[in-house]
């Protein structure tokens, strides 16, 4: 197995996993939602997507919120 078949294998083992969590961090909620880092930081910065950030420093997103977001963003 190469490089790149391995790289493919965990990536869709990351996303499984994903998909198992309630609470996501600002990395998972890019990898899930297909958002880049810069693009996701912006939104959150203006309040355009559902996140919260309980001890003012890190950046968390419910992913049941994440889905209704990306519904309603792509399906208005």
């Amino acid at each position: 197995m190469d490089n790149l078949q391995l790289e493919d294998r965990l990536i869709r083992i990351e996303q499984l996993l994903l998909a198992n969590k309630e609470v996501l961090t600002l990395e998972e909620a890019c990898l899930y939602t297909g958002i880049s880092r810069s693009y996701m930081y912006k939104l959150t910065s203006t309040e355009k997507i559902p996140h919260f950030k309980p001890r003012g420093k890190f950046i968390y997103f419910e992913r049941e919120k994440l889905n209704s977001w990306l519904l309603k963003k792509f399906n208005p």
